[in-house]
């Protein structure tokens, strides 16, 4: 690790939404450098699919992907309570890739833009000029947490506040064998999803989220009767990995000389999948402010670009805390399935939330609160 010499901006956590970051920083003439104690190429437990939205702010920061490193989806399908109701993204497709061949595309296009590392470089704590670590001080101006939903740094800062929802968590398996459908399927249990995907031509992605105390991948497949029975004696191609807490709350995304970024400016849920497109958003914008300087229009910007995503996680997570609501949902989205497919469309940041329409809405609320048929 050679870096004397101190960086505009020294970003902690080598993951998408700091190596994001840096790509965007470095685009605006910024110097940076990446500290992470991992080294390339990094897995982590998380979703593996890219909204329509996440595609298009993947391409502004200029990383291409090779072809084969991911595999496009046409829509969601949600499954449960005798129910199956699927809708197509209206213009881009989202895009399901594994992390490790996301992760080195963006690590490509931060060494491409010039972007300086300092790989297997755990961070101690905060100095007054960057950060402690065991080879010595890093510097920057401006500092930037990206590591992680149980940041450090965001802790460091005094920027943590308190969660106010029950414990939720999820854990990610893999198996050999080619996918079943061009969507991503979520499946609803009571307290319980599973996600599945088509990872590459010949893998599939599950990925179990869940509210309660924590519990192993094969006994929530076991809540899911049918998919289970579609997997049982497939090889697992990937050891099991798992998040949580997921609700983590902050102060605020900046203070001081420090801005926070990803997982580490506060999260909900993975109930969306909507994690990497708002981290790519959020490290455009706050680029953006550190090279003008300022830091104060980044607050805004963060609540902006969380409106949406929050407002759907809310939604969704109060279909999964009530199984009747739930399943009033489901029939409500069966029973009209262009409703599904515009509520889609706003999911993926292709129409606006005004797209809804008071028709919309009401039919939406009315499906909810109206009692299960006898």
């Amino acid at each position: 690790m050679s870096t004397p010499e101190e960086a505009d901006v020294l970003v902690v956590g080598g993951g998408p939404a700091g190596l994001a970051t840096a790509v965007a920083c470095r685009r605006r003439g910024l110097e940076v450098l990446v500290a992470d104690r991992s080294a390339p190429p990094i897995d982590k437990p998380c979703g593996e699919g890219l909204m329509p939205d996440g595609v298009r702010a993947l391409a502004e920061l200029g990383v291409t992907l090779p072809p084969d490193a991911g595999r496009p989806f046409r829509g969601i399908r949600y499954v449960g309570d005798g129910v199956s109701v699927r809708a197509d993204f209206p213009e881009v497709r989202g895009l399901a890739v594994r992390r490790p061949r996301l992760h080195a595309a963006l690590v490509d296009r931060a060494r491409e833009l010039g972007v300086r590392f300092a790989w297997r470089t755990p961070v101690r704590g905060l100095t007054a000029r960057g950060v402690a670590t065991d080879g010595g001080e890093l510097t920057g101006r401006w500092l930037v947490g990206a590591d992680g939903l149980h940041s450090r740094v965001r802790r460091w800062s005094g920027l943590d506040a308190a969660s106010r929802r029950p414990a939720r968590f999820g854990v990610r398996r893999h198996y050999r064998m080619p996918p079943w459908s061009d969507d991503v399927e979520v499946h609803w249990a009571d307290r319980c999803e599973a996600y599945v995907w088509g990872a590459a031509a010949d893998e599939v992605g599950v990925a179990m989220l869940w509210s309660g105390e924590k519990a192993g991948f094969d006994a929530l497949l076991a809540r899911f009767p049918g998919l289970e029975a579609r997997l049982a004696g497939t090889p697992r191609i990937s050891r099991d990995r798992g998040a949580g807490p997921f609700d983590q709350r902050v102060r605020s995304p900046c203070a001081g000389r420090v801005a926070l970024v990803g997982d580490a400016a506060g999260y909900r849920d993975a109930i969306t999948g909507e994690g990497l497109a708002l981290a790519f958003h959020q490290a455009l914008a706050l680029a953006r402010c550190l090279a003008g300087g300022d830091l104060r229009p980044y607050p805004r910007a963060v609540r902006r670009l969380t409106r949406r995503p929050y407002l759907f996680i809310r939604l969704l997570l109060a279909a999964e805390a009530r199984p009747a609501a739930r399943r009033r949902m489901l029939r409500a989205l069966a029973a009209s399935p262009e409703l599904f497919a515009r509520l889609l469309a706003i999911h993926g940041g292709e129409r606006p939330l005004s797209t809804l329409g008071w028709s919309g809405a009401w039919r939406l609320a009315r499906g909810l609160a109206a009692p299960p048929p006898r």
